[in-house]
C-alpha cells in the first residue's frame, strides 16, 4: 500500500500590505524679517570701543574717562583743573582718534588743539575772512575751533574777547565771524584745561562760561601702581597703532546720542529729586548764590549717559550722587568764610536722596 501521500495545502495569497500614507508635509516656515538691534545695545558698544581705545592710550584716569564719555554722549563739555604732564592732551587726542570722521570731504578736522596764550586773538580761534585777488572776494579760512574733538588748553589764559567767542561756539554751536554765521559740527565737543595753582596772568572764567561747561572735573595724581605702567608701556603706547581697536564712526556717536535720549528713562520721581536738591543748596545760608535751572536741564542727559555706561535704561539715585558734586561744583558760590561745597552739597542730597529711595521702594 502506497503511503498516503501529504496533502498539499494551497497557500492562499497573503494580503498586501496597506500602502503607507505619504507624510503630509509640514508648513515651511518663513522666517519674519530680523529683530531690529536695541538702540540701547548700539549705545552700549560705541561707549566700549570707545572706552577700550582711551583706556589703552590713558592709564590710570578711569573715572575722568567715565566722565568724558559721559559728556560727550549727553552734548555736553568737560573743564579740567590739572597741572602741566597730567595726560589731557593725550586723553583729548586719544579721543578724537578713536571717531573715524564718516564726511572726510567737509571742513571738519577730526581734533584740534589750541593753545591758549594773551595775545590770541579771537579769528585765530574761529577763522578769518581772506581776499582772494583772482576772484575778488573774501573767502572764510575756518580756524581750529571747526573740529569735532576741541582742545582748549590753558583757557583761562586769554582775554576776556577770546573766552567770549569760544561762549558762542559752545553755546550755539556757531561762530560768528564779519557778521556772517558759521555751523559747527552736531558733534563739536570741548575739553578745556586750567591750571588751578599757577594763576599769575590769567583771566578768571566769567559765570556765564564756566556755566556752558557740564562738569568741572578735578584731576590728581594718579597711584604709584599706574604711574609704573605709564613708565613700563610708554614706547608701545607711542609707537603701536591698536588696530585690534575699533573705532567708531561720527554718525554712530550721534546715533548714540539720540538712543540714550529716547529709551533711558527718567522717573517723575527723580526730577523732583533734582528741583529738590537745588532749592535745598539755594536755602542753605552757606551759599550765597545757588545753581540755575539750567544746570539741572543740563544734568538730565548726563544722568541717561551714566545710566548707560552702568548697563541700565533708567536713572537712578547712584546716578544722581554721583553727578551732582561735578556738574554743581563750579555752578555754587559760596558765602564769605565758607571755604568747603561737598559738605552742603552732601547735606542738600541727603534728605532728597532718602525720599527718592522711599518713594522707589513704594512703587516695587
Amino acid at each position: 500500500m502506497n503511503p498516503a501521500e501529504p496533502d498539499l495545502a494551497v497557500a492562499e495569497p497573503a494580503a498586501e500590505a496597506p500602502a503607507p500614507e505619504s507624510p503630509v508635509p509640514e508648513p515651511a516656515i518663513v522666517p519674519g524679517p530680523p529683530a531690529p538691534p536695541d538702540p540701547l545695545d548700539v549705545a552700549t558698544t560705541v561707549m566700549g570701543r570707545l572706552s577700550a581705545r582711551m583706556r589703552a592710550q590713558v592709564l590710570g584716569r578711569e573715572e575722568v574717562i567715565d566722565l568724558v564719555l559721559v559728556a560727550l554722549l549727553s552734548d555736553g563739555h568737560v573743564l579740567l583743573e590739572d597741572f602741566p604732564g597730567s595726560g589731557k592732551t593725550t586723553l583729548a587726542k586719544s579721543l578724537g582718534a578713536s571717531i573715524a570722521d564718516d564726511r572726510p570731504d567737509d571742513y571738519i578736522a577730526d581734533f584740534r588743539r589750541i593753545q591758549f596764550t594773551p595775545d590770541l586773538l579771537p579769528s585765530d580761534v574761529t577763522g578769518v575772512s581772506v581776499f582772494d585777488p583772482s576772484s575778488n572776494r573774501f573767502h572764510f579760512r575756518h580756524g581750529p575751533i571747526f573740529a569735532h574733538i576741541v582742545l582748549a588748553d590753558e583757557i583761562n589764559r586769554t582775554s576776556p574777547k577770546v573766552q567770549s567767542a569760544m561762549l558762542e561756539a559752545m553755546a550755539e554751536k556757531q561762530v560768528t565771524v564779519d557778521n556772517q554765521t558759521y555751523p559747527l559740527d552736531d558733534l563739536f565737543f570741548v575739553i578745556a584745561t586750567q591750571n588751578p595753582l599757577d594763576l599769575a596772568g590769567t583771566y578768571p572764567l566769567p559765570v556765564a562760561q564756566l556755566d556752558r561747561f557740564l562738569f568741572k572735573v578735578r584731576m590728581v595724581h594718579i597711584d604709584r601702581q599706574a604711574e609704573l605702567e605709564v613708565l613700563e608701556t610708554h614706547r608701545q603706547r607711542r609707537d603701536v597703532v591698536r588696530a585690534d581697536l575699533p573705532r567708531v564712526t561720527r554718525s554712530q556717536v550721534l546715533a548714540a546720542r539720540r538712543a540714550i535720549d529716547e529709551n533711558v528713562s527718567i522717573g517723575q520721581q527723580v526730577k523732583e529729586c533734582l528741583v529738590d536738591i537745588a532749592h535745598n543748596i539755594r536755602d542753605d545760608e552757606r551759599v550765597l548764590q545757588g545753581n540755575s535751572t539750567r544746570s539741572l536741564v543740563l544734568m538730565l542727559p548726563a544722568l541717561q549717559a551714566l545710566a548707560v555706561l552702568r548697563g541700565r535704561d533708567y536713572v537712578s539715585a547712584e546716578d544722581i550722587q554721583t553727578l551732582i558734586p561735578r556738574v554743581l561744583g563750579h555752578r555754587v558760590d559760596l558765602a564769605p568764610g565758607i571755604t568747603e561745597l561737598q559738605p552742603v552739597l552732601e547735606e542738600a542730597m541727603e534728605r532728597s536722596i532718602e525720599g527718592l529711595s522711599r518713594s522707589t521702594l513704594r512703587r516695587r
